[in-house]
């Protein structure tokens, strides 16, 4: 039973799309290989195979004797001869293995055979039988040698870069395909033109910037706008990862990126595409237990190919990280990345574009409002919203509909924020528990003013472990919380359990993700953000927080002492105890309009946020 006033999501990485297909190896070597093969051996049996009977060389001596011989060859290892006409009037051949024998020559002429020496002749032989197969080894060995060092990867591979190349007109995707990140685009667009005309900036004395690093959470794009600009101004793009260069033997990251430099410069002007920067440029410590020497060495190589390349020839090194504050500095100083672009989530302007691009392809209906759909997916990514546009295609599919409706948009983003519908049965008395903690939450989200207003609430069991969920929606973006707005999502977070108490005089284990995210929220606001009176305007956290992505952060104790830690711990309590007697006092004034908000969820299961405010006698709110 968790309570989630702002969605929360888990964005995935930016967009692949572009892939260039893989060329299918070729095999015809292998079929010509077992082609000679065959005739080897047929030229072999035909050349090499004796003719004739084989017979031992006494049944020939006896043969002699009886005069059965009509004529023979006496050659160095064997002597082949013909029968003499037998009664169906053929002749027999024979041969036989030579043995030293001082008195056959006056053997055969006593009976009259005509015998003659045969010329020693073996080049055919030895062709056929070893020096032939001895070039076909040597041929299939440099095969599979050039195939274990080729392009395609192998063990004699290891120092070729394994950057994906696409031609310039391969890429196919434009600005134009890019929507919600108008600021990141402006900067990329002068990128563009110094690719497309760069004598216009050298002739001014201005230098072609080196490198351009985007940063940003996951899934807002980074890797689609690289794409961008190198469809844009019509150029080669090399696109690999940063956990490509390092491998398990030393020196092979550090040949990749001599490697990749090289195949740039000739390709110049290009642009080189190193996604998840920070797998190779994480900043350099020296700790006591040894660091990683070969990453080291690779980051190593990289800052030296950024400095030592010439800016003039058109060879632009574009980076993307979600993890900026782990970069080495000497990745960020000018004349490396000289620009950062900042590439962030979407307002909801910007959600309305990207919405507008992915359902170009997606049949939708006509009461579907985009606005509306954007206005409610706060804090969603493009990637995000891609997934939102697939998810209610797949539900309109599912239940069999000819176009994407409202009510399609409307599930997906249930979906996508609280988790999957679960259709397990919970009992009457655990019902009315859930029923009760969610009614508290909505009824302090609704009174306190300055809030963002609840958009739905329900106690049907979604994702992992909620077994309900009262969803606030932001009527506009929000960068920044001021104490009292912290106060009052404290004062939410800590309704449901308040509910229980008030109406069922017991509390439940329902309250173990709210009591974390207050606790998480009262901690910030006393060593982060300076809203404690008693301890001042002091950070007492000293962690490094990632920018974008949402770690957990180690809960290691700041360099403050013993009492001061005391004084911590008795404000967090001070402000959660507080934040408690707010609910509190609003449930017990509203008393009445708890049993009927309750009992009318038990009834219906969810409850939209209008009906929530007319229960209240409250007006009710256009998103």
């Amino acid at each position: 039973m968790a309570s989630k006033p702002t969605p929360r999501l888990n964005p995935r990485g930016g967009d692949r799309r572009g892939q260039r297909p893989l060329t299918p190896r070729p095999s015809s070597s292998l079929w010509y290989g077992l082609a000679f093969l065959l005739l080897l051996g047929l030229a072999q049996m035909y050349y090499l195979t004796p003719s004739g009977r084989t017979i031992p060389y006494s049944e020939f001596k006896e043969l002699v004797k009886q005069g059965q011989i009509a004529e023979a060859t006496i050659g160095d290892q064997v002597i082949r001869g013909t029968l003499k006409q037998d009664q169906d009037n053929k002749g027999r051949q024979f041969q036989t293995t030579r043995v030293e024998d001082p008195k056959l020559a006056e053997e055969l002429e006593a009976k009259g055979v005509k015998y003659t020496g045969e010329a020693v002749n073996r080049w055919l032989p030895d062709l056929l039988g070893w020096i032939v197969p001895l070039v076909f080894f040597i041929g299939i060995w440099g095969f599979f040698f050039r195939r274990m060092s080729g392009a395609e990867g192998g063990v004699m591979s290891f120092a070729r870069s394994r950057a994906k190349i696409y031609a310039d007109d391969e890429v196919k995707v434009r600005f134009s395909d890019v929507a919600g990140v108008d600021e990141a685009e402006e900067e990329l667009k002068e990128i563009v033109e110094f690719l497309k005309n760069p004598k216009k900036y050298t002739n001014l004395g201005g230098r072609i910037p080196k490198g351009v690093l985007l940063v940003g959470p996951p899934g807002t794009g980074k890797t689609l706008l690289a794409r961008a600009v190198a469809g844009e101004a019509h150029v080669p793009f090399f696109s690999l990862s940063g956990s490509e260069f390092v491998e398990m033997f030393v020196g092979v990251g550090a040949a990749r990126i001599r490697d990749l430099f090289q195949q740039a410069e000739a390709k110049a002007p290009c642009i080189v595409f190193i996604d998840e920067l920070d797998a190779l440029g994480k900043v350099r410590v020296q700790s006591p237990i040894g660091s990683h020497e070969e990453r080291e060495q690779t980051l190593n190589q990289l800052l030296a190919e950024m400095d030592g390349f010439d800016s003039r020839k058109g060879v632009i090194i574009m980076g993307a990280t979600n993890r900026p504050e782990v970069l080495d500095p000497a990745l960020l100083r000018p004349g490396r990345f000289d620009r950062q672009v900042l590439v962030d989530k979407p307002d909801v302007k910007g959600r309305e574009e990207i919405l507008r691009i992915h359902v170009k392809g997606v049949k939708v209906s006509s009461n579907v409002d985009l606005k509306i759909v954007a206005a409610r997916t706060a804090g969603f990514a493009g990637a995000d919203l891609a997934n939102l546009v697939n998810e209610a295609a797949l539900l309109a599919a599912r239940n069999d509909k000819t176009s994407v409706d409202m009510k399609d948009f409307e599930s997906a983003i249930d979906r996508l924020v609280a988790g999957l519908e679960k259709k397990r049965v919970m009992s009457v008395k655990e019902r009315e528990i859930v029923a009760y903690h969610e009614s508290g939450h909505a009824i302090v989200a609704t009174v306190l003013p300055g809030l963002d207003p609840v958009h739905k609430i329900s106690i049907v069991q979604r994702g992992f472990g909620a077994l309900g969920y009262t969803m606030q929606l932001p009527l506009e973006d929000r960068y920044l919380m001021q104490r009292r707005d912290l106060e009052s999502q404290l004062a939410v977070l800590l309704g449901g359990r308040t509910a229980e108490e008030i109406a069922l005089g017991e509390i439940s284990t329902g309250a173990q993700n709210d009591l974390q995210r207050a606790t998480d929220i009262a901690r910030a606001m006393v060593t982060e953000f300076g809203m404690s009176d008693a301890l001042g305007a002091i950070n007492y956290d000293g962690n490094k927080r990632a920018r974008f992505l949402d770690l957990p952060i180690p809960q290691e104790r700041g360099l403050y002492g013993e009492e001061t830690a005391e004084k911590i711990d008795a404000e967090i309590k001070r402000i959660l105890t507080e934040a408690h007697v707010k609910a509190r006092q609003i449930l017990s004034d509203h008393r009445d309009k708890l049993e009927s908000i309750t009992r009318r969820l038990l009834e219906v299961e969810v409850m939209e946020g209008d009906e929530l405010r007319q229960l209240l006698g409250l007006a009710p709110t256009t998103s």
